[in-house]
């Protein structure tokens, strides 16, 4: 069977359903095999029904799961944790509650990525057809009145020129960018590269570094309605935000104050991981027996704060785009058409 790269939405999608038959007393077997029945792609319906096959022979799910490559470590590493403690079925809701959490990040970054992008071309296009095709008419057009552009309106012109000779050269260009970021888009290695290296640089602070605390904190609930140790659950969910040295710092803190019998939130507030409300709330959570739930609202909380930063910051740059690029082309078309309103007048 060939190996595949399975999504978050289909991730989240294939836990829950899992969680579903389990909690309606369908064994594990017959509900791959039923999810295969209604698999349309071909190469998903073959990954269950190998799994399916393997869980009749006596293997369990997370051996299943692990035989076949396709799944992250994580998620084989939390089932076998289900096993374990005899909580399969939550430990399965609680990846499809994360990897639907992940997914729904992972959309508002690349949609807060995206349409900046795209509106900063729009506006460089439009400044370049001005420059390169519109600019030579008023050119003509003064020629014929007998006069000639000065000022900002001949520089202009003359970055014009510049341009439209450069073309070939910027085509070029264009083009090894657009093929940079098919690579880019298509290779796994070179984004995770590229991607670590960023948070490595800049994961301690700003929107990263909320978006990591987001991850973490999910990862650490995860862990947690698992069934998992605190000290097991900390060090797996470190892996989700640790590329940072400051922050796997900050980690390493924690994970010694609980080994040394600290609390949760005590171990956490002392290494400065979450604020010190949430520390607050973690610990009337666990004392009252709901520390699952309050972490899982904890780590609600950071998501949403995650997102609306990065909202935030979209709020922003859009604008600004649109100030910058407006004002270029403003000022263009004035010390264009003001000298050219003043010829009119003069021959009037």
């Amino acid at each position: 069977m060939k190996k595949m790269s399975l999504s978050n939405d289909y991730l989240s999608a294939f836990c829950l359903q899992i969680s579903l038959l389990l909690h309606a007393g369908i064994s594990i077997g017959d509900g791959l095999h039923m999810l295969s029945e209604d698999e349309e792609d071909a190469q998903v319906k073959e990954l269950l029904c190998a799994m399916s096959e393997q869980v009749d022979d006596g293997y369990q799910i997370s051996e299943a799961m692990e035989q076949s490559g396709c799944f992250p470590d994580y998620v084989i590493y939390m089932t076998k944790t289900g096993e374990d403690t005899g909580r399969t079925e939550s430990a399965f809701k609680a990846l499809a509650d994360y990897y639907e959490d992940q997914r729904k990040l992972s959309e508002r970054i690349r949609s807060a990525i995206l349409y900046p992008v795209i509106l900063l071309i729009l506006m460089l296009l439009i400044i370049g057809v001005l420059l390169i095709r519109v600019l030579p008419i008023f050119h003509t057009v003064y020629k014929q009145l007998g006069g000639s552009m000065t000022g900002i309106a001949a520089g202009l012109l003359q970055l014009g020129n510049v341009l439209r000779a450069a073309l070939p050269v910027i085509g070029i260009v264009v083009g090894i960018v657009v093929i940079a970021v098919l690579v880019f888009y298509f290779s796994d290695s070179l984004r995770a590269k590229l991607t670590g290296w960023i948070k490595r640089r800049y994961g301690d602070r700003g929107i990263l570094h909320k978006i990591g605390m987001a991850r973490f904190a999910s990862a650490l609930s995860m862990g947690m309605m698992s069934g998992l140790a605190i000290e097991d659950a900390m060090r797996t969910a470190m892996g989700f935000h640790e590329e940072s040295e400051k922050v796997k710092a900050g980690y390493e803190q924690c994970i010694q104050s609980l080994e040394q019998g600290e609390p949760l939130a005590e171990s956490l507030k002392k290494a400065e991981v979450f604020p010190a409300l949430y520390c607050r709330m973690l610990s009337l959570g666990v004392k009252s027996g709901a520390g699952d739930d309050i972490m899982a609202e904890i780590a609600r909380r950071l998501d949403d704060d995650a997102s609306r930063s990065i909202d935030g910051a979209v709020a922003k740059i859009e604008p600004t785009i649109v100030i910058v690029t407006s004002i270029l082309v403003g000022v263009l078309l004035l010390s264009v058409m003001i000298p050219l309103m003043n010829i009119m007048a003069s021959i009037g």
